[in-house]
């Protein structure tokens, strides 16, 4: 009875339910890691931490995530490398990519990022709230 009256207070004030999201998080830098995982998991949604390029592509296969949020210069393979082989792995069920980089941070590391599969190219440091605002319309 109380979900139900909750759930009749949201609608009433207009607000959707909202899905929650499972969502990797790779970077080798543990802040990073860290801080985003936190900003999902307040917001409602699963999400896990890899640190390590090779790690990212059994994280996907056990999770199935919604999305990946990938650094692009990680310890054993590019995030680069990693978007591309997600893509012929599971073609039009890849997960939605989001780049972050501190490095590559120029316009043709964006257009190799997106010419290899990533839907977002984030600069470092950005704003998780971003991050929420790119993820909200998989929710």
């Amino acid at each position: 009875m109380v979900s139900q009256r909750a759930d009749k207070n949201r609608s009433e004030r207009g607000e959707q339910r909202r899905r929650a999201l499972n969502v990797i998080v790779a970077d080798d830098e543990r802040d990073t890691v860290l801080t985003l995982v936190a900003v999902l998991r307040d917001e409602g949604h699963h999400a896990r931490g890899v640190y390590r390029g090779e790690d990212v592509l059994r994280a996907v296969e056990a999770e199935r995530p919604d999305a990946v949020i990938l650094d692009i210069e990680m310890p054993g393979k590019s995030g680069f490398a990693i978007a591309q082989e997600l893509r012929q792995l599971y073609g039009e069920d890849t997960p939605v990519l989001i780049a972050i980089s501190g490095k590559w941070t120029g316009q043709t590391d964006e257009m190799l990022g997106r010419l290899v599969g990533f839907k977002h190219y984030c600069i470092k440091p950005f704003e998780p709230q971003k991050l929420l605002e790119l993820l909200d319309p998989l929710t």
